[in-house]
């Protein structure tokens, strides 16, 4: 049978959406969004700021903070084979995943680069659910041929969500009403009855610090903001916006997409993608179970060594290295690798950055070129580098069940 195609009329296709989409917060966030700094996340209008950033960063570090995490994609894969197609599509080991658990996972292609990260939440024995920055429903289908008792869904616009993130986050969940939210443990969730439905918790986030993120349908939105802020307001609560959140990632020593690493699937250039060795997520290849996508290059990869490293940088003086080009000398002779994050750490009292170094001088000296800008003149500084093994901020309190109160 002859391949057909119907075209129809741009005007007449109603659910294409046209301009920027609102999150089911939008009311709330823009109301205190005074500056109307709005950047674009997968269409959706995320705030880079909403008063002050570093006002709403300390909110994370000294009292506690929300960010709209609506605007990432939410699939659900549900069915008998759901297991078996993500164990066979990400790097961890699934089925050693117990129920009502997180974990952080990445997937690749066959050649052992990195499509994306993200968040899998067992939900049932036979139901996950994948969130991540970006869209990958496509990759997700075809990672699901030959898998026929699966289905996978976009429920992005299904599911309304909310980071609480900060010392205080569990002392206001609790009064709340949560009873028993303390006992929830890293990586946990965890279901309440909330207005007439229900929310699901997880002790999960993106700032390194103790906090939690909040699940539930769009239409209780609303009420759970103005409920967060109405009891938050003894517990120091602020709204977060993208630039504080991206602070506090870095001190946590995650990495964030298209700033630390480029999806192999967006890469045009040759070598700009990444594999998990080189981006220091060893920790979540599993080789000991069976095959999963870019195993047999992974393998490779790590038996030779021979890759780039992503290391965590504590460069001397207190100007930000961003975008700095990285060398072996304080000569500035021997390119070696480039800077991806940078800036100054008000709790640390640091000046912290991630660097990408070629493999040949993983364990030479590390040099940042740095230039920094006073009263319109521009000023170029050689700084040394040193690297840190571990996360640049990581308090005893978002380990600790239960978590202290503040």
């Amino acid at each position: 049978m002859p391949l057909t195609a119907q075209l129809q009329n741009a005007e007449d296709i109603a659910h294409v959406h046209e301009g920027i989409l609102h999150s089911p917060f939008h009311r709330r966030t823009s109301a205190l969004n005074i500056n109307e700094q709005w950047v674009p996340w997968n269409g959706y209008a995320a705030a880079a700021y909403y008063a002050d950033a570093h006002l709403e960063y300390f909110a994370t570090r000294n009292t506690c903070a929300v960010f709209d995490v609506s605007p990432m994609r939410k699939y659900r894969f549900q069915g008998a084979d759901a297991q078996a197609m993500l164990d066979r599509m990400v790097t961890r080991d699934v089925s050693a995943q117990a129920v009502d658990t997180v974990a952080y996972n990445v997937w690749c292609t066959d050649a052992g680069r990195v499509v994306d990260d993200g968040t899998l939440f067992r939900l049932a024995h036979d139901e996950f659910m994948v969130c991540c920055a970006d869209p990958c429903f496509d990759w997700f289908q075809l990672a699901a041929i030959g898998f026929e008792r699966l289905e996978i869904s976009d429920i992005s616009d299904d599911v309304a969500a909310l980071a609480l993130q900060g010392p205080t986050s569990c002392a206001l969940l609790k009064a709340m009403g949560f009873t028993g939210i303390e006992n929830c443990k890293p990586f946990q969730i965890v279901r309440f009855p909330y207005a007439d439905g229900e929310i699901t918790i997880s002790r999960t986030g993106y700032t390194g610090d103790l906090g939690y993120e909040l699940w539930l349908e769009p239409r209780h939105a609303e009420q759970l903001w103005d409920d967060l802020f109405s009891t938050g307001k003894l517990y120091g609560i602020q709204p977060l916006g993208d630039e504080s959140l991206d602070m506090a990632r870095l001190e946590a020593g995650f990495i964030a997409p298209d700033v630390d690493f480029h999806g192999s699937l967006h890469t045009v250039d040759l070598h700009h993608d990444h594999s998990p060795f080189e981006l220091g997520l060893g920790w979540i290849v599993n080789f000991k179970k069976p095959h999963f996508t870019g195993r047999a290059a992974l393998q490779k990869e790590k038996e030779s060594g021979n890759y780039r490293r992503l290391f965590k940088l504590d460069i001397e003086g207190n100007k930000p290295a961003e975008h700095s080009i990285l060398y072996s000398s304080k000569k500035c002779s021997q390119e070696i690798g480039y800077v991806t994050s940078a800036m100054w750490s008000p709790v640390v009292k640091a000046n912290i950055a991630y660097g990408l170094i070629d493999p040949k001088y993983i364990n030479g000296e590390i040099w940042a070129e740095v230039y920094h800008q006073k009263e319109l003149r521009w000023y170029r500084k050689v700084a040394r580098c040193t690297r840190v093994t571990k996360p640049f901020w990581s308090p005893q309190r978002a380990r600790q069940t239960p978590p202290p109160d503040c």
